[in-house]
């Protein structure tokens, strides 16, 4: 299957990046966004990303005015029926996502591929929310999306194997994304391992055993990281550390997969890193 157009459900930091990446890869987008104001902060977010790129020399301007001229953007789940592949990169709430593709289900055609950027819910518990469940499957892309070259794709028991071969022929063909197929468990693969890593430096922290500080210049000094798990922390989002965290627990109900007070807190007082200003640092 060619795909040709790709529809983008949710276009915050990841989604916005996803969008990016596939309109500067020759692409027909489709762009939505649940309300106005948040297609335009979408918009914002894709612009400003590309002028950025062609005021450093890292992408030309031809590139960019093309990009931008294949991007649609909306705010009604219908306009997105022609798509080839719809990507859906909403907050982690199954609700929401089942509401999603119970639309999708819906409108698209009988060929469409329907993927979720999902991090840690199981696809197959958003595929049972559509009638044909053989065409959905995850693909778990990294932030930023127009940098990081991984791409995990998670098949269920159910996915077609045709459609988890043209998802990867995509990632990797269209969008020069490196894919590693994964298995549908909390986590996946990079998350199974990265998760609890953070949290283990955020009880470090809590503890006392070492600043935040310190231990981020442990770990890229020590160990090569390019950042330290807490930057890392604020850079994912500690909402999003702290649901996966909690989802790894649930599937596995291991020890050190269990969220950290501190992380609780820091979640419950509003202090999730660098898209609300401050987390384990100001911003």
């Amino acid at each position: 299957m060619k795909i040709g157009t790709v529809g983008v459900i949710g276009v915050g930091t990841m989604g916005s990046g996803i969008v990016e990446v596939a309109a500067r890869n020759g692409l027909q987008v489709i762009a939505r966004e649940a309300t106005p104001e948040l297609v335009e902060a979408g918009r914002a977010r894709v612009e400003g990303s590309m002028d950025r790129g062609v005021a450093r020399g890292k992408l030309d301007e031809a590139v960019r005015d093309a990009a931008s001229a294949a991007i649609t953007w909306t705010t009604d789940l219908e306009d997105l029926a022609g798509c080839d592949l719809t990507l859906e990169a909403v907050p982690e709430n199954l609700a929401l996502k089942l509401e999603i593709f119970g639309v999708l289900d819906r409108v698209l055609d009988d060929g469409a591929i329907m993927a979720t950027n999902t991090s840690s819910i199981p696809i197959v518990d958003v595929a049972m929310g559509t009638s044909r469940p053989e065409q959905v499957l995850g693909m778990h892309f990294f932030n930023p999306a127009t940098v990081m070259k991984l791409v995990e794709v998670i098949s269920t028991q159910l996915t077609a194997p045709a459609v988890t071969e043209t998802a990867t022929a995509f990632a990797t063909d269209t969008l020069g994304k490196r894919v590693v197929p994964a298995p549908d468990r909390a986590g996946f693969v990079v998350n199974k391992l990265l998760v609890p890593y953070i949290c283990q430096a955020i009880e470090m922290y809590e503890s006392g055993h070492a600043s935040a500080t310190d231990i981020d210049d442990a770990m890229k000094l020590g160990a090569g990281h390019p950042m330290g798990p807490l930057t890392l922390a604020d850079l994912i989002g500690l909402d999003v550390c702290l649901f996966t965290a909690e989802s790894l627990y649930a599937e596995y109900a291991e020890r050190f997969y269990a969220p950290p007070p501190l992380l609780r807190r820091m979640v419950a007082a509003g202090r999730l890193g660098r898209k609300t200003g401050g987390g384990f640092y100001e911003y």
